[in-house]
């Protein structure tokens, strides 16, 4: 499937990319791993992988990559990457959340395109800093926030665009997941223990982790900005220091309301991002365990399922589509959807050029930003008895 205006291969080569973090035993580095070889756009040439020096020099001969370019940490690593003349062209930040900011402020500086995962940061004024940055340098920046990339998700976001809802009047979205329903921190869970841990998750724990996921979806398909919440932030497995589940009503930019549920704790929940998104006119709802469809349902008809890659299929998600109807595509798909564009936005500013309008619906700063600002404002909306609070 071609894409007009692809910017691939206009370098003549691969997009060199370092990592810092996602070493032997992390879970997410694997996926960026995964997700940048999948389109053949990139190569893994360094990396800062652990803060272990032992632990990172033994993950990067795992991954091949060359000795003098392991480094033991990423001050050295931007250093001496910005000095060659093979130098990554950018750098993928995959850390725990204490970690982001650090890295993303030194390969800023160091002139290096950075993709980090979310949220931004762990505290918002970092992430206003890197916003400054941001716009100083010229860089491109890209936030993991997986869900954009599915090709049904910016299906949805386009049929909202174009008005086939009409004006939005309720957006509900909700992402339960079941996996932090006990002591999993206490179990030798690496993922677990981070996140549960204040010092390295930030003030938030399911908010900021999959809250923000949510947040996203919600904005990114219906177009309109929260400006107002009212959140009830629990914790319900004892002794533990952060929030594990989160009740919000959601005020929006023109006079739409909805609500936003996450849940570690919700037992029989895997993955469970749902969105539903209602107008004037017609409703549509997408859910991540059957991301390949969006249900539409114009008022006062039976509704249409719609397949990516069928009949209909939106500029946006033939974008973002790779096979044809019936093979099924999914969430290492969705994260390679982000790196491809943000390899296009790569090529483009090195060819002192705009990228093509396609590539452009990766979140980048400005949604890293509007993350943070949002586990401040849920925070302090929880912290005064849920009392609506201005995004």
């Amino acid at each position: 499937m071609t894409i007009q205006g692809r910017d691939e291969g206009t370098l003549g080569r691969r997009l060199r990319l370092g990592m810092v973090g996602g070493g032997r035993g992390a879970f997410i580095g694997g996926v960026h791993r995964m997700a940048a070889r999948l389109d053949d756009r990139y190569e893994l040439v360094a990396g800062a992988l652990s803060s272990d020096p032992e632990r990172a020099h033994a993950s990067a001969a795992d991954l091949h990559i060359a000795p003098e370019r392991s480094y033991a940490s990423f001050e050295e690593m931007a250093k001496k990457e910005a000095a060659r003349p093979d130098g990554i062209d950018v750098v993928a930040i995959v850390t725990p959340n204490h970690l982001h900011y650090g890295p993303a402020k030194g390969f800023l500086e160091a002139g290096i395109n950075v993709i980090c995962d979310k949220p931004l940061t762990h505290r918002l004024e970092d992430a206003l800093a890197l916003e400054k940055l941001v716009a100083k340098t010229g860089l491109v920046f890209g936030v993991t926030h997986t869900y954009t990339g599915y090709p049904m998700v910016r299906q949805a976001r386009e049929m909202v665009a174009a008005g086939e809802l009409s004006d939005v009047r309720v957006v509900q979205v909700e992402y339960a997941q079941d996996w932090l329903a006990g002591r999993t921190e206490d179990t030798g869970s690496k993922q677990a223990e981070w996140r549960a841990d204040p010092a390295k998750s930030g003030a938030a724990g399911c908010v900021g982790d999959i809250g923000t996921h949510a947040l996203n979806m919600a904005e990114f398909v219906s177009g309109l900005a929260v400006t107002e919440l009212a959140a009830e932030l629990n914790t319900f497995v004892p002794g533990r220091k952060l929030d594990d589940d989160a009740h919000m009503l959601l005020r929006f930019v023109g006079g739409a309301r909805g609500s936003l549920w996450a849940s570690q704790v919700a037992v029989g929940s895997e993955n469970g991002l749902r969105l539903r998104v209602y107008g004037e006119k017609a409703g549509l709802s997408w859910g991540q365990e059957e991301p390949n469809e969006v249900v539409f349902t114009p008022y006062g008809e039976p509704p249409q399922l719609l397949h990516r890659g069928g009949p209909g299929s939106s500029p946006a998600a033939v974008h973002a589509t790779r096979l044809p109807s019936g093979h099924p595509e999914g969430y290492l798909e969705a994260f390679a959807q982000l790196y491809r564009d943000l390899a296009d936005q790569i090529v483009a500013h090195k060819a002192g050029r705009q990228p093509h309008p396609a590539c452009l619906l990766v979140p980048g700063i400005e949604a890293g930003v509007r993350g943070m600002r949002f586990i401040e404002a849920a925070l302090a909306s929880s912290k005064a008895g849920a009392r609506w609070t201005k995004l």
